[in-house]
């Protein structure tokens, strides 16, 4: 399969599967703040910054090293030990995630009261605790297959993930209500796991499907020592990155209902406005993202291999492309949600609130849906130190718009904040891809030498 081909089949895919659990997680939503209530969705919201963290540690970073690992291997023409780094990588995290479990259930009650700051969590946390070790599993063997750039399986175990999940949540709720027993949102924690052990079981059956049966592709001790040493060399920056920005998300979620309290809000009122915002209005918002979401999965390989071939036309042209057309996306979305936003937040999620955020949000569609695809090509170049720098600083405005602005403004504050943020983001890369590009047009017309690249 040619490359273009490869890259825009990956994408339909993705796209397709993104929107299809979009889709379902839009009107999931939904059921969730018409049975639990806003605050009940605040309370759930608050403990996915600690769910993010964890998941960096322990598989975030392993996947993307095992899947550039991956691809390495079948180029060379050695699917054996690419095989090996599979099973290599599945006992690493598992190890890891059982540990995190372990800290996560003992230190549950400590976090909560320190860090998220509402003791109510502490529940949340230890039923969210034992979804990390299938999470491990599910994360790993779609690393793989991203390394192998068949995207079937890790888009449809997205799906099955999403379906168990929901459905898992559902089918208990109709069981309390059948027989007179009443559940909070730790229900919804619960539907977690459910999805987590379903998809790592679905992604279980297709790798020992694919006459690879753990024996055959079981390493020995040198061989697993080597392969650790090669995943950790890579994913150690990558999960470094990924833990560091998930700390300062964690400062500016746990922060948000705090400071919207010294606005003058009660404790009540401040979750109820966290989870109008984070479970209703910003899904709303990032709902068309699936389209760039999968362009990006599939864009930086493409860009790594262009840089390779040192073909500056075609990545000029690609860059090009790909900015008009989600600028194009996000201007279309921007208009229509500033017609529609009022009524979706009536209409579907019975909050004036939610309608209200999602108009004031719209203006960052533009940029918000750009932004992850300009990311992606500077990491292509192989500039992924500076992404997470620009990455930071976006999120650094935010957590300042936080501290600074909410107690003035409310959450008018946070929402300017977060519109300040993805144009300094966007501002950014686009200034960095004009500078590179323009650097690499001199270089080859012999203006520059050639050992003072970018």
């Amino acid at each position: 399969m040619s490359r273009k081909r490869a890259i825009i089949k990956g994408t339909f895919i993705l796209t397709l599967t993104g929107f299809a659990t979009r889709f379902m997680g839009f009107f999931y939503r939904i059921f969730l703040s018409h049975t639990f209530g806003e605050e009940g969705v605040g309370l759930y919201q608050l403990i996915f910054p600690i769910y993010a963290l964890c998941f960096s540690l322990t598989s975030a970073g392993i996947e993307i090293a095992l899947s550039r690992c991956v691809a390495k291997r079948t180029t060379l023409g050695q699917e054996k030990e690419a095989r090996e780094l599979l099973y290599t990588s599945i006992i690493f995290t598992v190890i890891i995630s059982c540990i995190t479990t372990l800290l996560l259930q003992k230190y549950a009650w400590f976090i909560s009261s320190a860090f998220l700051k509402d003791e109510r969590c502490a529940e949340l946390l230890v039923i969210l605790s034992y979804a990390f070790p299938f999470a491990a599993v599910h994360s790993c063997i779609c690393g793989y297959y991203f390394g192998l750039k068949m995207t079937g399986v890790p888009a449809t175990s997205q799906l099955i993930e999403q379906v168990a999940r929901i459905m898992s949540v559902y089918l208990i709720y109709v069981f309390g209500q059948k027989n007179g027993i009443t559940f909070g949102i730790s229900i919804a924690v619960a539907g977690l796991i459910a999805g987590e052990v379903v998809s790592s079981l679905f992604c279980l059956r297709a790798i020992t499907g694919k006459s690879m049966s753990m024996r055959k592709i079981r390493p020995g001790l040198p061989s697993f020592g080597r392969n650790i040493r090669e995943l950790l060399f890579l994913s150690v920056p990558l999960t470094g990155s990924r833990v560091l920005l998930n700390v300062l998300q964690s400062v500016e979620a746990i922060s948000i209902p705090l400071k919207l309290q010294a606005y003058g809000m009660t404790n009540k009122a401040a979750l109820s406005t966290y989870g109008v915002l984070t479970g209703m209005a910003l899904p709303c918002i990032m709902f068309p993202s699936a389209i760039t979401n999968s362009i990006s999965t599939m864009l930086l390989p493409t860009v790594a291999e262009i840089q390779a071939l040192d073909d500056q036309r075609e990545m000029s042209a690609i860059i090009k492309k790909v900015v008009s057309c989600c600028v194009l996306l996000g201007s279309g979305c921007c208009a229509l949600l500033l017609l529609s936003g009022s009524w979706i937040g009536t209409f579907l999620f019975q909050s004036p609130a939610a309608g209200s955020f999602i108009v004031t949000l719209a203006w960052i569609c533009p940029f918000l849906y750009t932004d992850n695809t300009l990311i992606s090509i500077i990491n292509g170049i192989g500039k992924t130190t500076l992404s997470f720098v620009i990455n930071a600083i976006g999120l650094l405005i935010r957590i300042g718009s936080v501290l600074l602005l909410i107690p003035v403004y409310g959450i008018r504050g946070y929402l300017w904040g977060l519109l300040a943020s993805q144009l300094c983001i966007f501002l950014f890369c686009i200034f960095y891809l004009y500078y590179y590009l323009t650097i690499r047009r001199k270089v080859h017309r012999g203006q520059t030498p050639a050992g003072k690249g970018v």
